[in-house]
């Protein structure tokens, strides 16, 4: 199945791949991309809130 979304590649310690495949499998994701777009979506999530909170201080 051909997708329109960039693709990238990236290098992970085996430490970090060890933590993204326990996400993976806690959260029942079927792939590894799956579960780092979901690990990169809630970091951002969370990087705008803590920049909202900093501008209402």
């Amino acid at each position: 199945m051909a997708t329109k979304k960039p693709i990238i590649s990236i290098v992970l310690d085996e430490e970090t791949l060890e933590k993204v495949e326990d996400f993976q499998f806690a959260n029942r994701i079927n792939s590894r991309s799956k579960a780092l777009n979901e690990i990169i979506k809630l970091g951002i999530e969370q990087l705008q809130k803590e920049m909202n909170e900093k501008k209402e201080k």
